[in-house]
C-alpha cells in the first residue's frame, strides 16, 4: 500500500513539472503580448504628440534642432548650399529654407496614419533593451521601420513642397540663374533632403515625447514597461 502511494506521488510530482513546464512558455507569451500592448502605446502616444507638435505652422523653423537646411550643406555639398543661400541674397528663391520647413510641416501634419501603421506591425522578438534608454522604443521604431517610414513620408514631403511653392521657386532660380544647373539642383535632390531631414526631427521629438511619457509617473504607460521588464539595468 505504501509502495502503490509512493509510485502515485512520484507521478504526480512528474505531472506537476510537466504541467509547468507546458504553462511557463505561454507565461512567457503573455508577458511579451503585454509588453507589445504597452510599447504600442507609448510609441502612439509619443508619435502623436510629436507630430501634433511639428504639424504646426512654423514649427520647424522655430526649433533650431529641427530645422530644415538647405540640401547637402557642408562637405562634398558645401557648392550647392553656397549656390543656394547666393541664390537667396539675389532674391531668386523667394524664401527657399522657410518653404522646405513648411512643407515638413505640412507632411509631419499628415504622417500619423503612417507612423501607427509601421507602430503597429512592430515585432517584439528581442527588445528587453528597450527599457534601458528613455528614448529606447523610439530607436527601435525608427530600426525596425525607418526605410518604410521614409518610403511613406516621402511622397507627403513632395506634396507639402509643391504646396507652398518650393519646387516652384527652385525652378524659378533655374529659369533666371544657372546657379540651379551649376549645382545640380532638382526636384529630387530637394525632396530626398527635406525627407530625410524632417524625418531625423520628427524621431527626435518622438524620442523627446516618449521621455516625457516614462518619467510622468501619473501616466499609466510611465513605469509599465519598467515593471514588465523588471526595471532598468
Amino acid at each position: 500500500m505504501h509502495r502503490l502511494s509512493a509510485i502515485l506521488s512520484r507521478r504526480a510530482l512528474i505531472a506537476g513539472i510537466a504541467a509547468a513546464g507546458a504553462v511557463a512558455p505561454f507565461a512567457g507569451l503573455a508577458r511579451a503580448q503585454g509588453l507589445g500592448g504597452t510599447l504600442n502605446g507609448l510609441l502612439d502616444k509619443a508619435s502623436d504628440s510629436a507630430l501634433d507638435k511639428l504639424g504646426q505652422p512654423g514649427a520647424f523653423y522655430a526649433d533650431p534642432a529641427v530645422r530644415i537646411a538647405l540640401p547637402l550643406v557642408g562637405g562634398s555639398g558645401g557648392l550647392l548650399g553656397s549656390v543656394l543661400n547666393a541664390g537667396s541674397k539675389l532674391g531668386l528663391t523667394d524664401g527657399l529654407t522657410r518653404k522646405l520647413n513648411d512643407a515638413a510641416g505640412l507632411a509631419a501634419k499628415e504622417a500619423k496614419p503612417i507612423f501607427r501603421t509601421a507602430i503597429g506591425r512592430l515585432s517584439l522578438a528581442d527588445v528587453p533593451g528597450i527599457v534601458k534608454q528613455n528614448d529606447g522604443a523610439s530607436q527601435y521604431l525608427r530600426t525596425s521601420a525607418g526605410d518604410e517610414l521614409k518610403g511613406k513620408l516621402r511622397p507627403l514631403v513632395d506634396a507639402g513642397l509643391a504646396k507652398v511653392g518650393a519646387y516652384g521657386a527652385l525652378d524659378k532660380l533655374s529659369r533666371k540663374s544657372s546657379l540651379a544647373s551649376l549645382a545640380g539642383i532638382s526636384h529630387d535632390k530637394l525632396g530626398t533632403s527635406v525627407t530625410d531631414q524632417a524625418l531625423n526631427g520628427i524621431f527626435k521629438y518622438i524620442g523627446g515625447e516618449e521621455e516625457k511619457l516614462r518619467a510622468n509617473p501619473l501616466k499609466p504607460l510611465g513605469g509599465l514597461l519598467d515593471g514588465l521588464l523588471g526595471g532598468k539595468s
